[in-house]
């Protein structure tokens, strides 16, 4: 099992500090399932080649302590299969993770990159074409072996300009996706691990269903909760659907986006994030000098857990840490951790409520949390009909428990803005349908002096 990575970028030997490993030496790693070998068979300042050679023992894939095979004759040890990926991660997961402390410059630069995956198990050449092309590569696919019996073992040579990072991510996914098999067992970690590899490209990903399906082992629940958080735009009770994305950006892109731009506007420097889920808006509130303080606030210990992981906080330098805070709590309970904010964002989470609870809802943010600027996004029912695997009057995730149609999001922004001191203004977020409006609907409230 064999994988090279070349470069030709000046000094092409920077591919070294990239991957933390020294392209005048050997070195051999042991992992549970055999050793992995780690050299460069070339390496000047405009050329420098990596190889990862897996030796995978095949006795103790059936004997040995953890036994994952009932066969002795198997292909697992000769091909590019999950063994591939779990090497990667092992052997070249600074890389993977984008972290360098040599070259930290390199980890988000563009280089030209090869990569050449011996005898990769898949159903055809398309599928390799499939998955790696929407992805900017250019993929060139040839026969193993001439023999019949190996027509579906490839060798795939990938040619690219991206950071190195993205190149071992695709493949870490792609590989085990083709070859169609774990070696390991799947459970709800591994939703996380897609999760995190997949983000800003398994999203958008023209073949994302597939790739999650097999990635998981075609475990279903697994399956349906992975797409609903690569969703991440309260529509986890669809399938795929035409208003997915908008352009290059999910919908959910442009929703972070769009609250991010309102709270910019407003001039906060201390922010709420309430049902921060996963910690989407934390991430990007992290990239914001003018922002001090933001605190995410979820009912559910394993939302902020994922959060955490998601923005690296234990890898945070002190100074970044201190930004963040990550609460456990509800939303329809005051709160006074939650108090002297400049601003709160509520996205997606409204209509995750009971019906009977937004007046708690409305009494703990709105009179006495009471930050300057609340900025609220929700579904809009009338959308709906534009998803077409979406029943008559059903709703876009199966925690809802309402949409608001356009007229009625207005009527409830206008009511509690009257209630308590603010002034409102909605917004569109996604495409317009001129008929029907956007698929969310945003409401921005400031607090009238």
């Amino acid at each position: 099992m064999l994988l090279t990575l070349t470069t030709t970028h000046r000094p092409a030997t920077d591919l070294g500090y990239l991957l933390h490993k020294n392209p005048a030496r050997a070195q051999v790693f042991n992992l549970p399932f055999g050793k992995a070998h780690v050299f460069y068979p070339e390496a000047s300042a405009e050329r420098c080649t990596v190889a990862l050679l897996l030796d995978i023992d095949p006795i103790s894939l059936v004997r040995g302590r953890g036994a994952i095979l009932t066969d002795y004759v198997n292909d697992r040890p000769y091909i590019a299969s999950s063994f591939l990926s779990v090497a990667i991660a092992r052997v070249f997961g600074s890389a993977l993770g984008g972290r360098s402390s040599e070259r930290p410059d390199l980890v988000d630069e563009s280089l030209p990159l090869t990569a050449e995956i011996t005898a990769l198990r898949c159903d055809s050449e398309t599928s390799v074409r499939s998955l790696f092309e929407p992805l900017g590569y250019e993929v060139n696919v040839e026969p193993s072996d001439t023999d019949e019996s190996s027509a579906r073992y490839r060798n795939v040579r990938l040619v690219c300009r991206k950071p190195l990072k993205e190149l071992l991510t695709h493949v870490y996914v792609l590989v085990p996706t083709l070859d169609n098999r774990k070696h390991y067992w799947i459970g709800d970690d591994e939703v996380d691990k897609l999760i995190a590899r997949g983000e800003g490209w398994l999203e958008k990903h023209p073949n994302r269903e597939f790739i999650v399906r097999r990635y998981l082992k075609h475990q279903r629940n697994l399956t349906e909760e992975a797409l609903a958080r690569l969703r991440d735009d309260g529509d986890a009770g669809l399938g795929t659907h035409a208003t997915a994305t908008v352009g290059t950006a999910s919908l959910g892109d442009l929703r972070i986006q769009a609250v991010v731009r309102a709270l910019t506007d407003s001039g906060a420097v201390r922010v709420l994030d309430l049902g921060c889920g996963e910690g989407r808006l934390i991430e990007a509130l992290l990239r914001l000098p003018q922002i001090s303080e933001i605190a995410g606030v979820d009912v559910s210990v394993e939302a902020l857990n994922r959060a955490e992981r998601r923005i690296g906080l234990e890898r945070m330098p002190d100074r970044q840490r201190q930004r963040v805070k990550l609460l456990q709590g509800a939303l329809t309970y005051r709160d006074a951790r939650l108090a002297g904010y400049d601003a709160a964002a509520v996205i997606e989470a409204l209509e995750h409520l009971e019906p009977a609870r937004l007046g708690a809802f409305e009494q703990m943010l709105f009179h006495f949390a009471k930050p300057e600027t609340i900025v609220v996004t929700t579904p809009n029912r009338d959308y709906n009909v534009n998803y077409v695997e979406l029943a008559d009057g059903g709703l876009r995730h199966p925690d809802h428990r309402f949409e608001w149609s356009r007229e009625e999001f207005a009527s409830w922004t206008a009511s509690v803005a009257a209630a308590h001191g603010y002034a409102a203004t909605l917004e569109p977020v996604g495409d317009v349908d001129p008929a029907l409006g956007a698929p969310t609907q945003m409401a921005v409230f400031k607090r009238c002096n």
